[in-house]
């Protein structure tokens, strides 16, 4: 029964209870003066997806600042609603705090089966929709001063990796446009962290692994990528007191990093719960620093 149900225990859109109902115009006030739009996409098998893309209006805007775009993944659990203040805070900051006047936009996915995106998520329908959003991106915003950036957390990191290692392997000559990729509280992938959490032999979770739909191999996409575009700019970013991802799992993650020759830099966030790292201010200030010096 697990085998057979293990993308309802993966994928979690409905926890905490009534999550598919969020509004973004309940967290409005957090996020002002950062406003949020619905777009609307279709991942390449039909399924229609939502988006959500903020940004802010400042008086330096121009056609000829440079732009950087911000792609998020979310974790596997709830909406995106709820995420909208604190990734508010990072445009907030880095708009108030850049001195070149840069332009900065974050466009965050809706996976199918969370939120208002139609069908139900599974690896190969998410692995659609992460390659919707990143050609919907590449094609709305200026191909000579863009840079973008793609962000996941938790499973989340997952997705950010591998839609990032299949694009550069499927569209090469967009290598140049993605300058940084950052993980928030990865896992090296979906068997070993069965295995790590429950060592026990006498446990069924751990035997459960050859039969994993889903696997979110982070580490073999990271490999991908570095022999796509090595030199990327890749932040790990670990929750102190993780209390999801095992110990270990981030370092792995940075030395195949460096092996495959990827400009890594790995920070810790103390007293960090899985979900906590934005909320404090040393993980906003590591996200920040990151940004700024791509």
């Amino acid at each position: 029964m697990m085998v057979i149900f293990q993308n309802k225990i993966i994928y979690m859109p409905s926890v905490p209870p009534f999550s598919r109902s969020e509004r973004v115009g309940d967290y409005e006030a957090q996020c002002r003066p950062v406003v949020w739009t619905e777009k609307d996409l279709k991942a390449v098998d039909g399924t229609a997806l939502k988006l959500l893309e903020g940004s802010m209006i400042t008086s330096s805007d121009s056609d000829e600042a440079e732009h950087v775009v911000i792609v998020y993944f979310q974790g596997n659990a709830s909406s995106l609603p709820p995420r909208l203040p604190y990734l508010s805070n990072i445009l907030k900051r880095l708009v108030r705090e850049d001195p070149g006047g840069r332009k900065y936009t974050i466009v965050a996915l809706s996976y199918r089966g969370y939120w208002k995106s139609k069908g139900s998520a599974s690896q190969t329908g998410i692995e659609l929709d992460a390659e919707a959003a990143l050609t919907w991106v590449r094609g709305r915003y200026d191909h000579g001063r863009t840079k973008i950036v793609v962000w996941g957390q938790s499973i989340g990191a997952g997705v950010a990796s591998v839609s990032l290692a299949n694009l550069f392997k499927n569209s090469p000559d967009n290598h140049r446009r993605f300058s940084g990729l950052i993980l928030e509280t990865p896992f090296v992938d979906l068997k070993r962290m069965l295995v790590a959490l429950y060592p026990q032999k006498f446990l069924p979770y751990r035997y459960l692994t050859p039969f994993l739909r889903s696997t979110w191999d982070t580490s073999t996409a990271l490999h991908r990528i570095g022999q796509s575009k090595p030199k990327l700019k890749v932040l790990i970013l670990e929750a102190g007191n993780d209390e999801i991802v095992p110990p270990g799992q981030a370092e792995t993650l940075e030395g195949v990093c460096i092996e495959e020759q990827l400009k890594v830099d790995r920070k810790k966030v103390p007293g960090a719960l899985h979900t906590e790292v934005m909320v404090k201010g040393q993980g906003q200030n590591h996200v920040m620093e990151f940004v700024r010096s791509l």
